[in-house]
This record gives structure tokens, C-alpha cells and sequence, in this order.
């Protein structure tokens, strides 16, 4: 399917998204801005396996949390300098960070292994029983 767009409605859509990059957008402090982390998800037979990436976050300071089908990993990325330091770059986020996932199975949770290890963390969730494939066996006959 191709759209074309006429000069006129062009020019509009043009000005509206310069208005709002221009007025819309919110201004963030550094301290109230949630931290989003990447993830990893693989489907294994009998478990997921979630990996994220967590620089300077010791185990301690992470908070898991599996019920039913969700998996939330919640913690913090704090700052490593002072508040009075002036940058001419900064890249590095700092921050709470909260992650939820919703997986297509019931998942077993006392089963859950979480390894943090160079700032990378691996969850392995087991799914339920009653989530796992079965085998039917055909009669003939």
C-alpha cells in the first residue's frame, strides 16, 4: 500500500511536528528519570532465560519478582561522582530502573536461578508444570 501526501498536508504535518518538538517535549531532571535497561528473552523446552544488562548494580540492590507469567526486575543505577561536577558529556544513565516482562506460560518460581555476574545479569525461570508440552500417545485401533 503507498501513500502520497499532498504538498498541503506535507507542509502541515511538517509544522505540527516542529511545533512539538519545540514545545511538547518535557524537561527531565537527571535524578526523577527512569532508567530503561536492555533485555534478552529465550525460550528454552522446559524454561525462559532473561539477560540484562546491569553496569555497577551489585545483587543486593536488585529486587526480582516472579508471579504467574511475569517476571520484574526493579533496582537502581547510581551515580559514581559528586552532585557539584560540571560535564561536557555524560552518557552513562543513572537511576531507577524497572522492568516487567510478560512471558506466553506460567512460570515456576521456586525453582528461578539468578546469576549477576560483570554487570550482566542471566534469570533462568523454569515454566510451570501444567505450562510444559505433554506427550500424547495414539492408539491404534
Amino acid at each position: 500500500m503507498t501513500f502520497y501526501f499532498t504538498p498541503r498536508f506535507r507542509e502541515a504535518w511538517r509544522r505540527r511536528m516542529r511545533e512539538m518538538m519545540e514545545h511538547d517535549l518535557p524537561e527531565w531532571e537527571q535524578d526523577t528519570c527512569e532508567v530503561f535497561i536492555p533485555l534478552d528473552v529465550v525460550a528454552e523446552n522446559d524454561a525462559y532465560v532473561i539477560s540484562a544488562w546491569l553496569p555497577g548494580v551489585t545483587a543486593e540492590e536488585l529486587d526480582i519478582q516472579v508471579i504467574n507469567e511475569t517476571v520484574t526486575l526493579q533496582g537502581e543505577l547510581k551515580k559514581d561522582y559528586a552532585d557539584n561536577v560540571s560535564f561536557l558529556m555524560q552518557e552513562r544513565p543513572c537511576g531507577r530502573f524497572q522492568r516487567t516482562v510478560r512471558l506466553p506460560t506460567l512460570l515456576n518460581p521456586a525453582k528461578a536461578e539468578a546469576q549477576l555476574k560483570d554487570g550482566v545479569l542471566t534469570l533462568r525461570v523454569p515454566k510451570a508444570e501444567e505450562a510444559k508440552p505433554k506427550t500424547v500417545k495414539v492408539k491404534a485401533g
